[in-house]
């Protein structure tokens, strides 16, 4: 769809939108009173900006369905962050928003070349968790087949993908890589004999480094899948064949990018935080949604023909963002930085505490097993280099401890690489 037509069809879906969540839902009623806005001040996409926005702890306290537009008798599903940090974030589903869901994650799939005859291995987690049944019903939509293992049993996954023929793969990356580790033991399952095509990749972030790994070790075509349960689920966008950029799906989704000090939007092409507001959504209509994703977003063309903008890497979250010593530090800038030495494997874990008035930053590193010996002497060469490198880039003075081949955790779902201490002292 041309630029004009999107900016057309936006419109139309957000004055609906708007008239949805100020008369059946109290809560952007009274922001709305208090801002003075009216739904028929929303005349068109570009009076979005006149909106109120909306946080998570907004949708916290309005949990469980305060921020919900229709009787529960419309509802065909119920869905929910993990809430480590807190009561957890719902998501309501009517059966049209459960089919637009889908329609998001068969796009994504579309791009990866799936379609009937294709075998799907859903390794997300099933239950509250957006991941399985987001994948589940993309897959569907498409008319693939569903392999619905779920996440954990490893060796049982990968001999499934062996016998089964699965052709796909949907999962995180970083239970992906662990995947490839367990072919890479096995005597029973060999790469060669996998019909592994491309895998579908999200729910944490991961770099460039990630994918290489993934690409080698497991012969695919590697591709994120974005999303987040306040907007639907997975499906939000998605990588397209060129690898150059994610898709955001912004008939259904509109996407925004403004400073997260002065919440004005940046100019086209800067790097700020990420905003949505979802188009078409029944239930849980959601306006202006502050993700914390720092992004930019390209409106070139992208060379696979599509005109849906797209979103960069993201860099960080703004609340995800550590800071050592006055210094900002990503997790995903360690990550980033491991993949670039060909001995690391990507694998690692942060340990931020306080000694006195100082902060410490320790990081958890594994070398591959053809380089790993626990004599710490010949573990310098290999220090040195990641050392200075985290120091040039991040400035950040690392204490680096190599753990032996597996020895750093493995997630079957989001991975966690982060242990801040300093939160628990007084």
């Amino acid at each position: 769809m041309e630029r004009e037509q999107m900016r057309a069809l936006q419109s139309e879906r957000l004055v609906a939108t708007v008239k949805r969540c100020y008369e059946n839902v109290p809560f952007y009623k009274q922001k709305m009173d208090e801002l003075g806005i009216t739904p028929e001040d929303i005349k068109s996409i570009d009076d979005i900006v006149k909106l109120p926005f909306t946080t998570k702890h907004d949708l916290r306290d309005e949990y469980p369905f305060g921020l919900q537009a229709v009787p529960m008798s419309d509802v065909r599903r119920i869905h929910a962050s993990s809430g480590t940090t807190g009561k957890p974030v719902v998501d309501t589903y009517t059966e049209a928003d459960i089919d637009m869901w889908a329609e998001g994650v068969a796009r994504v799939m579309a791009a990866g070349d799936i379609g009937p005859g294709d075998i799907v291995q859903v390794s997300y987690g099933y239950g509250l968790f957006t991941g399985g049944l987001g994948a589940h019903d993309g897959a569907a939509k498409l008319g693939a087949v569903q392999l619905p293992t779920s996440a954990g049993n490893s060796e049982k996954q990968i001999m499934l993908m062996q016998d089964f023929g699965s052709t796909a793969l949907a999962c995180t990356p970083s239970y992906a890589l662990h995947l490839a580790e367990c072919i890479e033991k096995s005597d029973e399952v060999q790469l060669e004999n996998l019909k592994l095509r491309v895998g579908f990749f999200g729910a944490e972030p991961w770099t460039e480094g990630m994918r290489k790994e993934l690409e080698q070790k497991l012969g695919i075509k590697a591709l994120d899948i974005y999303g987040l349960t306040e907007m639907c689920g997975p499906g939000v966008g998605g990588e397209c064949e060129m690898q150059d950029g994610t898709h955001l799906w912004e008939d259904m989704f509109y996407p925004e990018i403004i400073n997260p000090d002065t919440l004005e939007p940046v100019a086209p092409g800067e790097f700020g935080e990420l905003v949505f507001t979802s188009l078409c959504k029944e239930a849980m209509p959601i306006l202006r949604y502050r993700t914390r994703d720092l992004t930019r977003l390209i409106y070139d063309k992208c060379r696979c023909g599509r005109t849906a903008v797209r979103m960069d890497r993201i860099l960080g979250r703004s609340d995800d963002m550590l800071i050592v010593r006055g210094v900002n530090v990503f997790p995903s800038q360690i990550e980033a930085i491991l993949t670039e030495f060909e001995f690391f494997t990507p694998q690692y874990f942060i340990t931020v505490d306080r000694k006195g008035n100082e902060d410490t930053f320790d990081l958890d590193v594994e070398l591959r097993s053809e380089y790993f010996s626990p004599n710490p002497a010949k573990q310098m060469p290999f220090i040195k280099p990641l050392y200075d490198r985290i120091v040039s880039v991040v400035g950040i003075k690392p204490n680096i401890h190599i753990k032996e081949p597996s020895g750093i955790a493995r997630s079957m779902g989001k991975a966690k690489h982060v242990n801040d201490k300093r939160n628990f002292h007084a």
